[in-house]
Order: structure tokens, then sequence, then C-alpha cells
């Protein structure tokens, strides 16, 4: 097995004992920060203009040095199988190139919301869940066609990217391009999370969400015992690991607006100087009943949890499902706002439908989750279904049926 990817996950891999093989410098960019990877992407709000700059600067440009970089690769290492995530486009010409009988397998894995367009879905993007009925199919419609208009010269550009290597993308939509290139293409969630798509393509499937590290070697806070004694609600709030730098987006209107709630308020700040940054953003000390950390391991953490207050990460939201956690989301860049609008839609939260929200629209959203049991209820019956799937199981599976198959 041999990992190609950016040059920060090089350690990882180690640890992992996998043999790692870096992208060349012009396809090698940072993730956790793209403001400082893309000049010019900081001066963009969130929302469509960003959006169109991560479709040409952050996956299309670097499509031709992926490729070049796999095809170097396969060169010296006879792979049967190629997994590339949903992102990674530039495994898409191996399977557009070349018959089956000539290349390995090519896994394609979807690692947001799925992207994938449908007659019973509304563009992706800005967070529009489908609408039930003709009328409803009607105006996912009418909101597709609008979204195809708009993204006409990105879809020119892949277009010519393409090109470029000779060989043609399939027509329809880049997002239906990514799922039905590969042999399969494998969404990490499950059908109680995700949109019903009648048009979906043989080669999509849900496997479920992988399960995160539980991180048993990570000192616990000294204060642990206060989140596992059960004497009062436990409320936990996050920004995720990437979009923290600014914590009075999320974290500090939660801590403000349950500060004098009967609650114990536990914020994640994903940074080592989280609580210390959080303190000076509430003017200097923390409000009794909050607890901060730099890091606490989400699946020690979220068996304990009554809500989730996230910013929508895909990740740590379904992390929280899997533990039947309900959830409030404020979420207005990358995916996030697609995130919140399927916890809304599934009926394990409220989608507070922006990324800085009000103290007093979370503190709201919280009570009503705390209050009304459907929340709850629902959350558990998703994680139920979460805990049917088995991901790791089914991709090796598929990866010992699709090796030993022709290629």
């Amino acid at each position: 097995m041999v990992f190609l990817g950016g040059s920060r996950f090089a350690a990882a891999a180690e640890r992992a004992g996998v043999r790692f093989a870096a992208l060349p410098a012009e396809a090698d960019w940072d993730d956790r920060d793209l403001d400082a990877s893309f000049p010019g992407r900081a001066d963009l709000p969130p929302g469509p203009s960003r959006i169109a700059f991560d479709v040409q600067h952050v996956f299309l440009d670097p499509i031709p040095y992926q490729h070049r970089a796999l095809l170097g690769l396969l060169e010296e290492f006879g792979a049967d199988v190629v997994i590339a995530d949903a992102f990674v486009q530039g495994a898409l010409p191996l399977a557009l190139s070349r018959p089956r009988a000539e290349r390995p397998a090519l896994i394609g894995v979807g690692i947001s919301p799925s992207m994938l367009p449908s007659v019973d879905t509304a563009p992706f993007g800005p967070g529009v869940p489908p609408l039930p009925g003709e009328e409803g199919r009607a105006r996912m419609r009418e909101l597709r066609e609008e979204a195809d208009r708009r993204g006409e010269p990105l879809q020119r550009y892949a277009e010519k990217v393409f090109s470029e290597l000779g060989v043609r993308l399939p027509e329809g939509p880049r997002g239906r391009v990514q799922v039905a290139v590969p042999d399969v293409f494998l969404q990490l969630t499950v059908p109680g999370f995700e949109y019903p798509r009648s048009d979906a393509p043989a080669s999509y499937r849900l496997i479920g969400a992988l399960p995160g590290n539980v991180g048993e070697d990570r000192p616990l806070p000294d204060w642990w015992d206060e989140v596992t004694d059960g004497g009062r609600p436990v409320v936990v709030v996050t920004q995720g690991t990437l979009a923290n730098d600014d914590l009075g987006e999320l974290v500090a209107p939660t801590v403000s607006a349950l500060a004098d709630r009967d609650v114990l308020v536990v914020a994640t700040t994903a940074r080592p100087d989280g609580p210390r940054a959080l303190a000076e953003l509430l003017g200097g000390s923390l409000p009794g009943n909050v607890r901060a950390a730099g890091y606490v391991p989400f699946d020690r953490l979220l068996p304990y949890a009554d809500v989730l207050v996230s910013n929508g990460g895909y990740g740590g939201v379904q992390t929280a499902l899997r533990y039947g956690v309900p959830l409030v989301v404020a979420g207005a860049s990358e995916d996030k706002p697609e995130v919140a609008a399927r916890v809304q839609w599934a009926g394990v939260g409220l989608d507070l439908r922006t990324g800085r929200p009000a103290p007093e629209a979370v503190g709201r959203a919280v009570e009503q989750v705390l209050a009304e049991g459907r929340f709850r209820e629902r959350a558990r019956a998703l994680g139920a279904e979460f805990a049917e799937y088995r991901p790791f199981d089914t991709i090796a599976e598929l990866v010992e049926t699709l090796g030993r198959s022709v290629g």
C-alpha cells in the first residue's frame, strides 16, 4: 500500500506503517489554512464567490499535477486498486483514458455531504433541502438550472483542464462525473443523513461513517468527573479543527448564551491556546459552568453529551449522531451549510442558517433541543442506523473483489 498525498500527512502515514509518496508542490496545499495556500481567497466572503474560487484554484488547478504524480507512482508500484477522495480529481483521467482491463480499479470516496446532482435535490452549496412533490421537484429544477448558468464558466474551465490531459469529460454536471466515473463511489454516511436520489448511478453506495480515534492515550482534563457524573445536562460546543481561528464565531456566543443556565458547557477549541483565547474574548475569565480545553477526544466526550453545538464539520456531526447526540448547527463556509441543512432535514437538530449567530439565537436553540425529546429520539435512531454499517469491512471487501477482477 502507498499513500499519495500532501506533505503534512507524511508523519501520519509513517505512524500507520504505510509508505508515503508526496504530491508535487503545485498540488501540495494545506487544507488547514486555505487562505495562506491560495492568495486572494481570504478577501472573498463565504458564499458563491468563494465556492467558485475554491472549485477553480483548490480543486481544478491541481488536477494535472495530481494525475502525473499518480501515473508516475503506478509505473513503479503495480497497484490493483486506487482509492481517491472526491476532491482529488486527478484520479479521474485514469478511468477516462483507459479501458478497465488496462488500469487499476478506481474507488471514489465522498468525504463531505454528497455533491451528486439529482432531479430530487437542489444544487450543492447554499444548504437548500429537497422539497416534496411535483412542485418541490419543479423548484429544485429551477435552482439547478440557475446554478448551471452561473457555473458555466467553471464547467468550461474543467473541460479545458481535462482536455489538456488528453481526456474528455463526460456530459453532465461535474458533481455527477465525480461519482459516475469511478468504478465504485462510496459516500461516507447513512441513508438517514443523506437526501434520497432516485436517479443515482448504480456505482453510488452509502456505507456509513468512518469511526473516529478513541484517543485513549490522551490525558483527560482534571474536570472530567464533572462530565461523567450526570449531575446536569452537558452541552458541547466546537468550531472543529479548521475554522477555529476566531472563537467569537460560535464558541464564545454559545458560552455567553448558556452562562446562567443549569448546564455544563464543554468548549473544545481544538487549539492549544484555546482556553486562554476564549477567556480573553469573554473579558478575562470563563463563566462558572464552563470548562474549556484545547482538545478532548470526541469519542470519549460525546457519550456524555446532551447537545452538540457545532459549526457543521461533517466528521464531528456524524460522530455526534453515532452516539445519538442531537445538534445545533451554525455554519457558513465550505460545505457546512449543507451539513447544517441535513441536520434539520433529518430531524436531529436545528440549523441556525448563519456562521456567526447571536447568543440569544444559540440559547433558544439549545433550550429547544434539550426540551423537545423528538430531537434526541431521532438522533438515537440515526445512531442505531450508523451502528448497522461496517465501512472498513465494506472497503476491504471491495478492494479484494475489484483487485481480483480484470485490470
